[in-house]
């Protein structure tokens, strides 16, 4: 088991960021429901952005599509749905203001992810503010987050090179690609998973590797792959804290200081 206390400290951060007009945040969901988990992204390739609104009770993923938005519920347990988990007057209230958080946000990209991504370029070099560049003057909020240290981890030491990569399978499954040589790492040797009861990641090794020649033992490796897991997949990284954050002030969402 990894030692969560080897963290390098919690650091506060500030950013000054273009966040559009915020319209959603004019019509907030349901104080009922209580504060959602919000997660936006964006496809380079497509152009399309996506927004995952997750209440207890209930979850409404949404996309931008050709002429407008498409969206599909899950339970507040993530299983799929095909309608609505809260009563209709409540499901209307949230559905029409996602889809306002999630046009707010397209309209913002791809600039406002180029500038999360630069904020947190700041923080990782030690600076405690980071203001975005605009052409002409406009209305400008400052956001301020508590951005969680990563865990202490060794670089590799086994012989060769790795990487990891996304994999099919429930729970974000990761493989662990070695190679021998100075080549691109290829050969799949562990996975890692994440325990949905208990947030943290399992870890199994492959069947049939040499461990001798990938130069660790079975156990070192595993250890080693969970805190990449960890750093990678769990504990929240500067640009996703910051997005968390944007999210939540262009939606009205404001969480109890």
């Amino acid at each position: 088991m990894t030692d969560m206390s080897l963290r390098l400290p919690t650091k506060r951060f500030q950013a000054v960021l273009d966040l559009g007009p915020k319209t959603a945040a004019k019509t907030p969901p349901p104080a009922s429901l209580g504060i959602p988990d919000l997660f936006g992204d964006w496809d380079d390739e497509t152009g399309q952005s996506s927004l995952a609104v997750e209440f207890a009770s209930g979850q409404i993923h949404l996309d931008t599509v050709d002429g407008g938005i498409d969206y599909h519920f899950h339970r507040g347990n993530g299983e799929d749905t095909d309608r609505s988990p809260w009563p209709r007057s409540v499901g209307d209230q949230v559905l029409n203001w996602a889809s306002l958080l999630l046009a707010d946000f397209h309209q913002r990209m791809p600039d406002l992810l180029e500038d999360l991504e630069e904020a947190a370029a700041w923080s990782d070099e030690g600076f405690d503010l980071y203001v975005c560049e605009v052409e002409e003057p406009t209305q400008l909020d400052l956001l301020t987050v508590d951005i969680e240290g990563e865990l202490l981890t060794l670089p590799w030491l086994g012989s060769g090179h790795v990487d990891h990569e996304h994999i099919d399978g429930d729970h974000h499954p990761i493989a662990l690609l070695w190679t021998s040589g100075d080549g691109t790492p290829d050969l799949p040797i562990a996975e890692a998973r994440l325990d949905p009861a208990t947030e943290l990641p399992v870890t199994s090794a492959r069947p049939g590797i040499d461990w001798t020649e990938v130069g660790m033992p079975a156990d070192e490796v595993l250890s080693w792959l969970e805190g990449i897991y960890l750093n990678h997949h769990v504990l929240p990284d500067a640009v996703g804290t910051l997005l968390t954050a944007a999210l939540e002030r262009m939606g009205g969402i404001e969480r109890p200081a």
